[in-house]
């Protein structure tokens, strides 16, 4: 041992570094702006933190498409800004659980596509959620509707009832303006 005194505080080093409650503060900021919307904090260029901000919105996108697959489907092209617009200012809850509050307020705008309807009332039939805690299994039978779509839960089995309406498809027309009712257009040529 050289005799050497611990230090004190005083020095050089100790102004350089923050109190570790500054530091603490700042990350939050940090965090906050990233995931939750949260306003950029002092001292971070505004281009790279928005650029972030926005890759970290795409992979929590592609996380709760992994776990609402027919969701993100439904929504097909639309699916990335969907996402984005709605979780820009929210901090995530989990990958199923920002996904089942997506397609919930998709419900309620009647924008929730078909697929999306199915497997939102497939999740609900099976398992309990509140919006606030975890999402439990029922233990009890249920029903639960969303877009035309009907699934039913007895002893901890799910089954979809009835499908969601789809939109029908285009009615193709022929070189005289009649709708093709035969669909022939797919297989006869001028």
């Amino acid at each position: 041992m050289t005799g050497a005194s611990p230090p004190t505080g005083n020095g050089p080093s100790a102004a350089a570094d923050p109190p570790t409650g500054r530091l603490a503060e700042r990350q939050a900021e940090l965090v906050a702006a990233l995931v939750a919307g949260g306003p950029s904090p002092a001292g971070f260029a505004p281009a790279p933190l928005a650029a972030t901000r926005a890759a970290l919105l795409r992979k929590r996108a592609g996380e709760v498409a992994r776990h609402w697959p027919l969701l993100a489907a439904g929504l097909g092209e639309g699916w990335p800004s969907t996402f984005a617009g709605w979780a820009a200012n929210r901090p995530t809850a989990g990958s199923l659980r920002d996904g089942w509050d997506l397609a919930r307020t998709l419900r309620e705008r009647d924008a929730l596509p078909p697929a999306g309807a199915e497997e939102l009332v497939t999740r609900e039939a099976g398992l309990r959620y509140d919006g606030r805690e975890a999402p439990r299994l029922r233990r009890l039978p249920a029903v639960a509707r969303a877009g035309g779509a009907v699934a039913v839960q007895i002893a901890g089995r799910v089954r979809l009832l009835r499908p969601a309406g789809r939109p029908p498809p285009p009615q193709s027309t022929g070189g005289d303006g009649v709708p093709d009712a035969a669909g022939s257009a797919t297989w006869i040529s001028d």
